[in-house]
């Protein structure tokens, strides 16, 4: 049996649609994994390193890494009204000055943050279930929130500054292409590459199907532990697109990939 390094978060969309294919739901045609789960940017880092055979990587992270990593067809967390959105504190001012948290720099929400504002240069980067916290308590002016952060934003006294998800919608009428699944460009590895999409696509499937299997696995590692906030993530961000990428799906990661070269932001 061949066992490949496979990371992904612990987010409750990786959760979902990794657990049949860990836990013995799917037939996983002789592969197995050994498993890293972590926050996006320590799965991005860890990705220059080379140190996963198969991962998750922000959409940012992986444009960077395509000398190194070659995109899946499933696994993608893109769509409609889920980019990330830039919040502020309710009662607070916000301005291009403001100290704002990212989730990290090779984030897919901050290539969005750059693209829509290119004169926000006061960053500070933290794990992205530390933003709403330091935010509420007045460590930064403004936070870019993802995952979970969107649906609980409200009750850290924070208010909305800008959907970027939205925005780039607005600008260009496709989804917004946040997070994928990579695999290491080592002939060792890619020549696995098909039995790993069928394999995740077949973990994809089972996991819609059987919606309540994977529940404890999710809420081992959910930052929001409500069922309601777990279910609302998830039907935001696992769709057609994450079984799919799809013409549209593969139409917004080039596009993206222009417009950031084009503002020299890659």
């Amino acid at each position: 049996m061949t066992a490949l390094d496979i990371g992904f978060s612990t987010c409750p969309n990786d959760t979902f649609i990794f657990h049949a294919m860990l836990y013995g739901c799917i037939d996983c045609a002789g592969l197995s994994f050994n498993v890293h789960m972590h926050d996006v940017e320590e799965l991005n880092k860890l990705a220059f390193s080379h140190a996963l055979d198969v991962t998750k990587l922000s959409v940012y992270a992986y444009f960077k890494l395509k000398d190194s990593y070659e995109i899946l067809d499933s696994g993608a967390a893109l769509g409609y009204g889920c980019g990330p959105i830039l919040v502020k504190r309710s009662k607070g001012i916000f301005s291009p000055e403001a100290k704002i948290a990212i989730p990290g720099e090779l984030t897919t929400a901050y290539l969005l943050l750059q693209l829509w504002n290119p004169d926000i240069k006061n960053i500070e980067a933290t794990r992205f279930d530390n933003i709403l916290e330091g935010v509420k308590k007045g460590l930064y002016d403004a936070g870019l929130i993802i995952h979970e952060g969107r649906f609980v934003y409200s009750e850290y006294g924070c208010s909305e500054v800008v959907d970027l998800g939205q925005w780039w919608e607005t600008e260009t009428g496709l989804p917004i292409p946040l997070g994928c699944i990579a695999i290491r460009k080592d002939p060792r590895i890619l020549q696995h590459k098909n039995k790993v999409e069928t394999i995740l696509k077949g973990s994809i499937h089972y996991a819609f199907t059987n919606r309540e299997a994977s529940r404890q696995f999710i809420k081992l590692h959910a930052q929001e532990m409500e069922d309601r906030v777990i279910d609302a993530h998830i039907d935001l961000y696992v769709n057609d697109f994450t079984m799919s990428l799809g013409d549209t799906g593969r139409k917004a990661l080039k596009t993206l990939e222009e417009i950031a070269r084009w503002k020299k932001i890659l």
